[in-house]
């Protein structure tokens, strides 16, 4: 078992050098990191990701999660085995399929065709998701509140009319890329800018993108009167395909997973990295905002 242990650890340099090569030799400078400069300056001036690239890409990281889920459980049989008794006369060892091993084959690779329609929509694990905002900040109520004031006095659990006369002279509503929002005007552009992007990137994944709704005047759920980023006109619910993500459980869409390196490009924060994970969300980042303000444009 510990050979298997091994293995598998062997299987995972690979896989993570594999890995290392493919996305170096597949990614365009559209996937950079921002600039000193600010959010997004060099975003739209490199190739196209080919759209089976990315999947492939996303495909790999998710053997290595498998893999190192399975040496986990491995190990953890090895000190359970370690704790028994000698076995007797007679003692026949289980099946590798009996074990939970998955056989002599490990992990399920992807079979078939690898169709690009099934996969944007395919659920998978999202890995390191704490991590995945970098070091980009959420804009929370309170700051939101001072920073631009509260869009309307008294808040309930509906989605109600914004009222605070500064911020709907910002709102608008316009089609932006494949979906159809209302938001503060810098944060709409910033949209815009973003779905251009993944459009030359990635027509595919542009074509599948739908969305649960951006703006709505209402306080956080299961809170008194605590603003909801949706309340500012800065945070947008998308989806692929009209299929809503489980909120909470830690898996996502894969085609969100794609879509969230170029919000975070843009200064957005994904809401997978949120204590209780919703991965359909993305909203402006506290840092964008602040770089609006010292524009002039908010």
């Amino acid at each position: 078992m510990r050979a298997t242990i091994i293995a598998i650890a062997a299987a995972i340099v690979l896989l993570a050098a594999g890995l290392t090569w493919f996305a170096v030799t597949s990614m365009a400078p559209t996937r950079a990191d921002r600039p000193a400069g600010g959010f997004g300056s060099d975003v739209g001036t490199g190739t196209a990701v080919d759209s089976a690239a990315r999947i492939e890409i996303e495909f790999m990281r998710q053997q290595i999660e498998e893999l190192q889920d399975e040496i986990a459980t491995l190990d953890n049989r090895i000190q359970q085995l370690e704790q028994r008794p000698v076995p007797g006369p007679g003692f026949a060892p289980p099946a590798p399929g009996d074990m939970g091993l998955g056989g002599a084959t490990g992990p399920t690779a992807p079979t078939g065709p690898n169709d690009i329609i099934d996969a944007y929509a395919q659920v998978v694990l999202i890995a390191n998701r704490r991590q995945v905002n970098g070091k980009i900040n959420v804009a929370g109520p309170r700051f939101l509140e001072e920073f631009l004031g509260r869009p309307r006095e008294n808040l309930s659990d509906n989605c109600d009319p914004m009222t605070n006369p500064k911020l709907r002279a910002m709102l608008k509503t316009e089609n932006v890329g494949p979906i159809r929002v209302s938001m503060l005007e810098p944060a709409l552009e910033s949209l815009r800018r973003v779905f251009d992007n993944v459009r030359n990137a990635d027509p595919d994944l542009y074509a599948r993108i739908n969305t649960a709704g951006s703006l709505c005047v209402r306080q956080i759920r299961g809170t008194r009167g605590r603003t909801s980023t949706h309340s500012f006109g800065l945070a947008v619910d998308l989806n692929i395909d009209g299929k809503l993500d489980t909120l909470g459980d830690g898996k996502t869409q894969l085609g969100l997973t794609i879509l969230a390196d170029f919000f975070r490009t843009e200064g957005w924060v994904w809401g997978a990295a949120f204590s209780r994970e919703d991965s359909m969300h993305f909203e402006v980042s506290r840092q964008q905002l602040e770089q609006w303000r010292t524009e002039g444009r908010i």
